[in-house]
């Protein structure tokens, strides 16, 4: 996944997982999202969510940071067995972004990608642009988080 041709369309990718806890919804909600909803239990339970929820933003930027680390074991494996890593990214953006259930204090996410489709790039022939969709799944199978991306990845230079 780091490279153009390594890119095999409809394999899935666990990126990995995360448990939101009271005190990591609160302090993302602090800093982003300091809706009632997200910072106070009793807030929680009283809204449409039932409980302490966290920021539907929290859960996106969880998928970045399991992602990012997700990439760097991959290149940090490539470059162990003496090949080139390569550097994904950036991204031309997402679509469709949707969180069909909330995820509540003590839920643990499991975020996945699979690629969709690809193709290399007439402007910038170093590059493919792969695309994709991102789910997030909380312990019951339930997905939480929903979106299709895109990214631009570097192609092979060597044979």
């Amino acid at each position: 996944m780091i490279f153009f041709e390594d890119t095999k369309l409809g394999e899935r990718h666990t990126l990995g997982s995360f448990t939101f806890t009271a005190e990591a919804i609160k302090a993302f909600a602090r800093g982003y999202d300091p809706q009632a909803f997200h910072l106070d239990e009793e807030a929680g339970r009283k809204s449409l969510f039932g409980g302490l929820a966290a920021s539907g933003w929290h859960t996106a930027s969880v998928y970045m940071k399991l992602l990012v680390a997700y990439l760097k074991d991959l290149a940090e494996a490539a470059e162990a067995r003496g090949e080139n890593a390569g550097q994904s990214g950036p991204s031309p953006g997402f679509k469709n972004l949707k969180w069909p259930r909330p995820v509540l204090a003590g839920d643990t996410i499991t975020y996945y990608y699979e690629a969709t489709s690809m193709r290399p790039l007439a402007s910038r022939p170093e590059f493919g642009l792969v695309s994709g969709t991102t789910t997030a799944v909380n312990q019951r199978g339930e997905i939480v988080l929903f979106f299709e991306n895109a990214v631009f990845l570097p192609r092979r230079t060597d044979p």
